[in-house]
C-alpha cells in the first residue's frame, strides 16, 4: 500500500465506514498498484454525478451482493476513481470532495485547483 497521505500532505483521514468504501474495503481512500483506477478522491455523491457515472458505463447505483457492493446513493461519501471524477468534472457535474480524504495519488490524475473547487469545508 501506497504511504497514506492525502492532496494537502496530511495523513488520510478515513471517507466512509457506511458504506464501507476504498480500494481496501478499509474506509479509507487508500491505493497501491493493483488499483488501476485509482479510487483515491473522496466524495459526496449527488443523483447528477451518480447518473453521470452510470451513463458512462460506470454504475454505482445498483447493487452488487456478488461483490459486497451496496448500491449508492446521493449523499453517501465514496472513494471514487480520479479520471472519472475529472470526466465528470469536465462534463460539468462533478461532486463535492473531501480534500482531507482524498489520497494524494489522485494529484497524478486530477489538478488539486480541480478538486479545491469542489472541496468540502473541512468539518470543525
Amino acid at each position: 500500500m501506497e504511504p497514506s497521505l492525502n492532496v494537502l500532505e496530511q495523513p488520510l483521514v478515513p471517507c466512509s465506514h457506511d458504506p464501507l468504501t476504498g480500494w481496501f474495503r478499509d474506509g479509507c481512500c487508500n491505493t497501491d498498484d493493483r488499483d488501476r483506477g485509482a479510487h483515491t478522491v473522496c466524495c459526496i455523491l449527488t443523483e447528477d454525478f451518480l447518473v453521470y457515472l452510470k451513463t458512462q458505463g460506470n454504475d454505482l447505483i445498483t447493487a452488487a451482493p456478488q461483490y459486497n457492493f451496496p448500491g449508492l446513493k446521493p449523499g453517501d461519501k465514496w472513494c471514487v476513481c480520479a479520471g472519472s471524477w475529472n470526466q465528470a468534472y469536465d462534463a460539468g457535474v462533478a461532486c463535492q470532495v473531501v480534500l482531507e480524504s482524498t489520497h494524494k495519488r489522485t494529484l497524478d490524475i486530477v489538478p488539486l485547483e480541480r478538486l479545491m473547487q469542489h472541496a468540502l469545508a473541512a468539518e470543525a
